[in-house]
């Protein structure tokens, strides 16, 4: 690597053990060892601003925009009341039950939505069940954006690496029903169990407060019906069109931005009150955050890593699935897996045909899907909902620390990769 590269590297490394420690705020972090990879030319505005593979990836941005202006104004209805309310009472106030439930809901509709959107739309709904029952907020929120990138592993819209993926290989939606979709079943249930275990302490049971959960009338919570109304219908044509990306062909980000332009022009709501609940401080992070991990793309630091990994292996098919499997989810917890992903599919399209194209080849693209998806678990900026999840917690009072996060990612990363592991070899080595 030339000199450029391992400036970047060491950069890259000092933002990280900063927003790791938060000696600084991670906005500042990120911002700051973007500056760097600027001034060192690790990039320059061209590859940092304009483009897909190196830069700020802005349909990530738009789309966390238009989602934060539709959540903000479905929050003055009263939904996320109605919601908390109902999730409680089918809970029966039980926290553990109630932490399954939101589980399974995040899994579900993750398999659907972008994982982002996902967890915009429940983090409220948290926030106010938790409140109800006197629970601490950030093991469930911790937990939903764990659920949620499980969840968005199983389809192919679920998680963006899978739509890279998809392109390169030429897989369906089908393909990854088939797939993938089973052992993410498996993997929901395993988690839920050992939700059990790792947020043991969160469990506090409060009779009375359960009680009082039991004689509310949820229906009561809705403060704007007619305005009810309008969100929902713009939110399910919004949800429709992410579901259709494959026949509509529009990006996601182009879908969210016209359904939050649509609700406030259709109703009531001021430019003020809808922009009032976006969360800038997380956008202005994400943005540092691509400037940094594209540089790292651009010097080609990213290629040699993904080759490195990719050829240790050569000439061992089991060897080769195993190690990709394992070698994404160790990188994709420490850089994004969108621009790793990016980078690892030319690789693994050039290797599937070498290794003789059948289904021990093809477990290739699997194993790198379950790697990428599944490894963005293991940090606080592993994944994108991670990052929107700690940004809305610290806007409520409720900060989570980047270990705070860490310390049960990592355990839900390595077990469900080490599960993740007999399924590919069962199902394509044996």
């Amino acid at each position: 690597m030339t000199l450029t590269a391992w400036l970047a590297v060491a950069a890259f490394l000092g933002a990280y053990a900063l927003i790791a420690t938060e000696r600084v705020h991670r906005v500042a972090a990120a911002l700051g060892g973007a500056a760097v990879m600027l001034v060192i030319h690790a990039t320059a505005a061209g590859p940092a601003f304009f483009s897909e593979r190196t830069g700020i990836d802005w349909n990530v941005i738009f789309l966390l925009l238009g989602m934060m202006i539709i959540v903000g104004v479905l929050k003055r209805t009263g939904v996320f009341e109605y919601l908390a309310i109902w999730a409680a009472k089918r809970a029966r106030g039980r926290p553990y039950r109630l932490m399954v439930l939101l589980v399974v809901i995040t899994a579900s509709a993750s398999a659907l939505l972008d994982n982002v959107t996902t967890v915009l739309l429940v983090a409220p709904v948290t926030f106010l069940v938790c409140e109800r029952l006197a629970l601490p907020v950030a093991p469930y929120l911790i937990a939903e954006a764990m659920a949620s990138n499980i969840g968005g592993t199983a389809t192919l819209v679920g998680d963006p690496p899978n739509i890279i993926i998809a392109s390169r290989a030429g897989l369906t939606f089908n393909d990854f029903l088939a797939h993938l979709t089973p052992l993410v079943v498996v993997l929901v249930a395993v988690f839920a169990l050992l939700c059990r275990v790792l947020f043991r302490d969160a469990f506090r049971y409060d009779p009375d407060r359960a009680a009082e959960i039991m004689a509310l009338n949820e229906r009561e919570a809705i403060a704007d019906r007619r305005l009810l109304w309008q969100s929902l219908t713009v939110l399910a044509l919004v949800m429709a069109a992410f579901v259709l990306h494959p026949v509509l062909h529009y990006e996601p980000s182009v879908v969210a931005l016209l359904g939050a332009g649509a609700l406030v022009a259709l109703t009531e709501i001021t430019t003020e009150e809808a922009i009032a609940e976006v969360e800038w401080p997380t956008l202005v992070f994400f943005a540092g955050l691509f400037v940094m991990v594209g540089a790292l793309v651009h010097t080609g630091v990213i290629g040699e890593v993904a080759r490195a990994a990719a050829g240790a292996a050569q000439g061992r098919p089991e060897a080769t699935v195993m190690a990709m499997l394992w070698g994404s989810a160790g990188l994709s917890a420490i850089v994004d897996n969108i621009p790793y992903v990016a980078t690892m599919s030319p690789i693994v399209e050039q290797l599937v045909p070498a290794a003789g194209g059948g289904d021990q080849a093809r477990a290739l693209w699997w194993a790198l899907a379950l790697g990428a998806d599944l490894g963005g678990n293991a940090t606080a900026v592993g994944a994108a909902a991670n990052v929107v999840v700690i940004g809305i917690a610290a806007r409520n009072g409720t900060p989570i620390s980047f270990w705070g996060f860490t310390r049960y990612g990592l355990v839900v990363t390595v077990t469900t990769v080490a599960l993740a592991t007999p399924y590919l070899w069962l199902r394509y080595l044996l």
